[in-house]
């Protein structure tokens, strides 16, 4: 079949395309790519696919959104579609051009679920429950006798929590006049099958109804909903013959809807039998459209609190839990989290929201990492080498190691036969990144390599040399070739980014080797990477000459833009550079100077929001740096998060909500944890650096701060840090004088000798000591 066919590839197609685009009044196709081609470095890979297809997926939504929402504006929708079609709104989106309506002002969410099951309901600012990925929600709504509503999506405010006590569980809370609504969602299992609660709890004044309403759609937009049935008992649901609706009591009354009919909401309003005994109760109904909706009600009393609960198997069997873990009958979601946070790298601090938000992030990363590793519970729920990476650097300094040797045990699935770490098609980071997080995983814990990792790495090194540049004169001559790389750095090009992961990777490999005898081989990696490094060197000298200035650009042919931000890893993470090399700090001065909205760094290129894991990145850079600016990115980003404790990829600064990728982005929660890490304790060169994030502050309240256990290159490290008064005695007196003092004290286990030490407390004399002494204190400046 194949042979008999090859002569297609000799046809004219291009003429063919042309000729036929031509012939019904369109734009020439093959000019406009050929065109568009141009803006771009020549590359293997034009587009990945792998971005074409998600891309394809979201805006086949957007078009449904576009034929369906603006129609039926009668409808209650989710909330980012209330507030993103309100012309009173800062989220209001004109629409007259605009082919696909898309999720741009609210893409903010929260995930509940448990450390070791990988689906993740999500909640969304006002309380929606979707509790399958990119399925139907549930929504809940009061109303009262006199045709009032309390419509969660409509409010212009509410108080969104998670809480810790029951395990993982988030409340919404909504009041309107006399009425509260309070919602609370948390997975839980039940006879091994985890099952998603949502617990309601209704407040009135006048008797009205509680209406468990089925919703077409959900954060992205719409979701189909074809069929429902209703059980004989009247207390299920089971919805397009599959998923499956527990009610705790039968429904009492009960309104079913499809999209010729209108919203069940418009039924709701305009009913006036719901007192009346012989009200309806259909059993099933269907929708030809997929827009069909349902609402069941039940009554409410005004002389206490009303209580429901709702449950959704997520399983219709018991769940295996993952790999290496079993669950134990009988566990409950609780016990199963204090398991998995018992060994985690704790924080304590006074200042209560970066406090949260350790802790929340901490929670976000077990949610994101049970088998692969995934940057966000919806939108981001697939693989990248790039996210996993820093993700998985979090779960090293964070203490979940077992974690993150799971995650990295399926790296090498991803290989290809020629050594490429496959993620996305086009991009050339990848292998310098699996180099590095292998080699960094083996130097926290003290583990030489598994056989597996090392034969994957043994070939994604083979593909790096063979696939950089050959040496010449030219600014990306013995670079890695142009590429798509980290899509918020610009179009194809030969970007710095992929060439710093790569020296770093190889780097990282031959200290490994050395330190485990392996002379030879360590010679020969770090001979290509010194290669590397020399031309990188000679390619940055090229951009000095070209624009006049000391900098690292995103690539030797870009200006100084917004892509900068990705040669900034040459400091952070991977320490290439000196913390107070020129290009690297004139680099950062410039992304201060142009690319900021108040304290967030602004990434204009295809995020077009505030970034708050590349905020953090500057801020890493400040802090290595001695620069006491970091703070100030630090305390933006804390501001930035949701009242979960989330952030999204980027945030819209008008709205505050997300305005690109997931809403719950798991690698700027591993960001979070990464930069409170650094704050009290990094590794620099052959030593440990202490307390340099730490704020005056909040040593000065007197409040003991710690850190740990905290794995380290070094070994793993407890860090407690308290401020004293030293009170000297006057000679020949009952008087004396006091001093402050700070008493810094550790304790460590090491893989080998135990490191040199340099404690540099802000505001504090800067000591150096053995690791070996324990404890040391030093003096706060200028204090008398």
């Amino acid at each position: 079949m194949t042979h008999g066919f090859r002569w297609l590839r000799w046809l004219p197609w291009d003429f063919f395309i042309q000729k036929m685009a031509r012939a019904h009044g369109f734009l020439d196709p093959v000019l406009l790519l050929s065109q568009l081609q141009r803006f771009t470095q020549p590359s293997e890979v034009n587009e990945p696919v792998e971005l074409l297809r998600a891309g394809a997926v979201l805006h086949a939504r957007g078009l449904i959104n576009s034929r369906v929402i603006q129609h039926n504006l009668d409808w209650v929708w989710p909330y980012w579609v209330e507030q993103q079609f309100d012309p009173c709104s800062d989220a209001f989106i004109p629409r007259a051009f605009s082919i696909t309506h898309i999720n741009l002002t609210h893409r903010n969410w929260t995930a509940v679920g448990l450390p070791d099951y990988a689906d993740l309901p999500i909640v969304d600012p006002r309380g929606l429950l979707t509790p399958f990925i990119d399925r139907w929600s549930l929504d809940v709504w009061l109303m009262n006798a006199n045709g009032e509503f309390l419509l969660p999506s409509r409010m212009s405010n509410c108080k969104q929590r998670l809480h810790y006590k029951r395990g993982l569980s988030l409340s919404t809370l909504n009041q309107l006049d006399d009425a509260t609504l309070e919602t609370m969602v948390m997975v839980e299992y039940e006879q091994g099958v985890p099952m998603c609660y949502l617990d309601m709890t209704a407040i009135v004044e006048q008797p009205g109804y509680l209406a468990v309403v089925l919703r077409p759609y959900n954060p992205e937009g719409i979701s189909f909903i074809h069929t429902i049935n209703v059980s004989g008992d009247r207390c299920q649901w089971i919805v397009n013959n599959s998923e499956t609706i527990v009610f705790d009591r039968p429904i009492e009354k009960q309104q079913l809807s499809d999209y010729r009919k209108g919203d069940v909401y418009s039924l709701l309003k305009r009913e006036k039998r719901l007192g009346d005994q012989s009200f309806p109760f259909p059993f099933s109904h269907q929708c030809d459209i997929g827009l069909l909706t349902a609402a069941a009600l039940f009554s409410l009393t005004t002389s206490q609190g009303n209580h429901f609960r709702v449950k959704i198997p997520l399983s219709d069997s018991t769940i295996a839990a993952a790999k290496g873990t079993a669950i134990r009958p009988g566990i409950s979601a609780n016990q199963l989290w204090q398991q998995k946070l018992h060994t985690t790298c704790q924080l304590k601090i006074p200042n209560k929201k970066m406090q949260f938000l350790y802790d929340s992030a901490l929670r976000t990363l077990l949610l994101h990492t049970v088998d692969a590793v995934y940057p966000g519970p919806y939108t981001y729920k697939r693989f990248w080498y790039r996210d996993a990476t820093f993700i998985i650097y979090a779960l090293l300094c964070a203490g979940l190691t077992a974690r993150a040797e799971r995650a990295l045990d399926y790296f090498p699935s991803q290989q290809t036969h020629k050594g490429y770490f496959h993620s996305q098609e086009g991009e050339w980071d990848s292998n310098g990144q699996v180099l590095w997080i292998f080699s960094l995983f083996c130097q926290f814990t003290g583990k030489p390599m598994k056989v597996k990792w090392q034969s994957a790495v043994n070939k994604g090194i083979d593909w790096l040399v063979d696939k950089r540049l050959s040496d010449n004169e030219l600014p990306h001559g013995g670079l890695l070739p142009a590429g798509f790389s980290a899509e918020h750095l610009g179009p194809n090009d030969d970007y710095y980014w992929d060439d710093f992961w790569a020296i770093a990777g190889l780097r990282e490999v031959s200290l490994l080797d050395k330190k485990q005898g392996k002379e030879q081989r360590a010679k020969a990696n770090q001979y290509e990477a010194d290669l590397f490094q020399k031309a990188v060197d000679r390619s940055v000298a090229s951009v000095k000459k070209r624009l006049g200035l000391s900098v690292l650009p995103a690539s030797p042919y870009r200006r100084l833009d917004a892509g900068a931000i990705g040669s900034l890893v040459a400091g952070y993470p991977l320490q290439l550079y000196p913390a107070k090399d020129v290009a690297l700090l004139a680099t950062t001065e410039f992304l201060l100077k142009s690319c900021m909205f108040g304290d967030g760094f602004f990434q204009d290129m295809i995020h077009s929001g505030i970034n708050p894991y590349l905020t953090l990145h500057i801020a890493q850079i400040l802090l290595r740096a001695e620069d006491s600016r970091f703070f100030k990115l630090v305390t933006h980003v804390a501001d930035l998060a949701s009242p979960t404790g989330q952030w999204p990829e980027a945030v819209h600064p008008k709205t505050g909500g997300g305005c690109m990728g997931d809403g719950q982005h798991s690698w700027a929660a591993a960001e979070w944890i990464l930069m409170m890490r650094h704050c009290f304790v990094r590794e620099e060169s052959d030593r440990l650096v202490l307390g340099a994030g730490i704020q005056t502050q909040w040593w000065r309240t007197g409040e003991a701060l710690c850190f740990g256990p905290a794995p380290t290159r070094f070994g793993v490290i407890s860090l407690h840090i308290q401020k004293f008064d030293e009170y000297t005695p006057y000679k020949q007196s009952s008087m004396g004088s006091s001093r402050q003092k700070v008493k810094v004290s550790w304790q460590g286990h090491w893989h080998g000798q135990a490191p040199m030490i340099d404690i540099c407390l802000p505001a504090c004399d800067a000591v150096s000591v053995s690791a070996k002494q324990l404890t040391t204190t030093v003096s706060v400046n200028g204090d008398e």
